[in-house]
């Protein structure tokens, strides 16, 4: 028979086996959110972000139809280069894994991996959300209902702005999934320090959300994620009038070429960085870096040294 399990780099094996505290990080900016060959390089500044802030990383990918929780140098190079690399949400991994394809994971699969694999704390630059319009075309992104059902951590900058960012928020209270700012009562919006919206709660240190994660273990009522909004300082964001006539003309391009659903993401995303000079690339490589040092500092003071029981052994 075929085994499908979850498979575990090296470099996670160990650290889970000693204790050590490790943070997931998504292939999706990777193979989906970086041009290349910038992606690979950024893939490996994000994890030196990791370890230089005393966490282990594990970047989580599929090759050949594994799920691998720590793809090596190697694979990550894979999934920046190759053309056929599916973007993978939850409900993809059963089916691309029996088709053996090569994937990288979108915050709702990561998480869910992460979540499986006994991970905590997850670093990515923005999540998915409600699109807008979604009133009349019902798209709405599988991160919403993965985070509403997953007990981890995710560090990010707020909801991609190209999305409608107030449904979003009202959909996240409506799963139940709560939603605090990082030192801020506003929440951010992912190129621009602030989304214009305000949050009801604030978290002001690593140890404030190890203690979340402690208390919503031992309360036992949900295991629901935690979104925790980490902006940018005001000096290191996109200048808001450029984001905003950048977001308009994307916008009208969307509709005039009619490009939705999975597709819509990386359009704008490539918009914002051919229509800025390169100055939304330098934005979200900020972002991410700045927000696996701080899920590695949360996992660090989440850590006890304690074995996690993942379900493998580390040979002698």
């Amino acid at each position: 028979m075929t085994d499908f399990a979850i498979r575990y780099g090296e470099h996670v094996t160990r650290a889970r086996r000693d204790g050590r505290p490790v943070v997931a990080l998504e292939s999706t900016i990777i193979s989906h959110g970086l041009p290349h060959p910038d992606n690979i390089r950024v893939a490996g500044e994000i994890e030196q972000a990791v370890r230089d802030n005393g966490a282990v990383p594990a970047t989580i990918g599929m090759i050949d139809g594994e799920v691998i929780v720590g793809l090596e140098d190697a694979q990550v190079a894979r999934l920046a280069s190759a053309d056929a690399v599916a973007k993978l949400s939850v409900r993809d991994l059963a089916i691309a894994a029996a088709r053996r394809a090569d994937g990288a994971t979108t915050v709702a699969a990561t998480s869910a991996i992460a979540a499986a694999a006994g991970i905590g704390v997850f670093a990515t630059g923005g999540l998915g959300g409600v699109h807008r319009e979604a009133n009349v075309t019902y798209d709405e992104s599988a991160d919403l209902t993965a985070l509403a059902r997953t007990p981890i951590v995710v560090v990010c900058a707020g909801v991609k702005s190209i999305l409608d960012v107030g449904a979003t928020l009202e959909r996240l209270e409506t799963l139940g999934v709560p939603v605090a700012g990082y030192r801020t009562r506003r929440f951010p919006g992912f190129f621009i320090t602030d989304g214009g919206f305000d949050l009801d709660w604030q978290l002001d240190s690593p140890e404030q959300v190890a203690d979340f994660i402690k208390a919503r273990a031992d309360q036992g009522v949900t295991e629901s994620a935690l979104v925790l909004a980490n902006p940018l300082p005001a000096d290191e964001q996109l200048e808001p009038g450029l984001h905003d006539r950048t977001l308009a003309t994307g916008l009208n391009l969307l509709a005039e070429q009619n490009i939705t659903g999975k597709a819509v993401t990386p359009f704008l995303l490539g918009h914002f960085h051919s229509s800025t000079e390169g100055r939304s690339l330098a934005v979200n490589i900020r972002i991410i870096l700045r927000n696996a040092a701080l899920a590695a500092k949360i996992a660090v003071a989440a850590t006890d040294g304690s074995p996690a029981p993942v379900g493998f052994a580390v040979p002698a």
